[in-house]
């Protein structure tokens, strides 16, 4: 390796309009500026952290809610009957006709048809220990899902799979994606509902009948 000597060196800053000292600034500026990106670059990344766990949460909360919801559109398309049940485990209209037996016996005596029981309004919970209680939730034809809407306030959901949502215990029942049945106040008659059952199963059709005069 071949050295410059000090006075050669000199004549080449000297050159350059430079002096040893301004390199030794240069070099410290340097050293400088590296920490502060290095400094930076460590407080940065704890925040960075934390934004991308909040953006999975909210990512995780959204795939959540549409997946109650958007399963309930799927399934009502289904050419047999289904059932779909909003309710709470909290709510006491819920409770009594969990407690009467009402829907257990209209589980048993519908195999054919699909039962969804979907917990709204109780912060996420699906309300399934309740339902294994009363013998419901292992039940070949009953799904239970759960909405993550809130409980209260003004964020709480005012619809559900594209129908309104102001009371529960509500009831809807579906053939083929089509809406046969709304009972969207409070609790249910099952002896009515069963009849409804059978309503929705018939392809009745008034063609052919005598029409009131206009």
């Amino acid at each position: 390796m071949v050295s410059v000597p000090l006075a050669a060196n000199g004549r080449f800053l000297a050159s350059l309009g430079m002096t040893p000292l301004d390199v030794e600034r240069s070099a410290f500026s340097s050293i400088v500026i590296t920490m502060s990106i290095l400094r930076i670059a460590v407080l940065a990344l704890p925040i960075a952290l934390t934004c991308s766990a909040l953006a999975q949460d909210d990512l995780d909360k959204r795939l959540v809610k549409s997946s109650a919801d958007q399963t309930v559109r799927d399934v009502v398309k289904a050419p047999e009957l289904s059932v779909v049940h909003l309710w709470a485990p909290w709510c006491s209209n819920c409770q009594t006709e969990l407690k009467s037996g009402g829907w257990l016996k209209m589980v048993k005596a519908n195999p054919q048809v699909k039962f969804y029981f979907v917990s709204v309004w109780n912060d996420g919970g699906d309300g399934k220990s309740m339902l294994q209680r009363f013998e419901i939730a292992d039940q070949p034809n009953v799904t239970i899902l759960a909405d993550p809407g809130p409980r209260r306030g003004d964020n709480k959901i005012k619809q559900f799979a594209g129908m309104p949502l102001s009371w529960i215990p509500t009831t809807w029942i579906y053939k083929g994606g089509d809406l046969q049945y709304a009972l969207n106040y409070g609790e249910v008659r099952f002896d009515v509902l069963q009849q409804f059952l059978e309503d929705s199963k018939s392809e009745w059709s008034h063609k052919g009948e005598p029409k009131l005069p206009e």
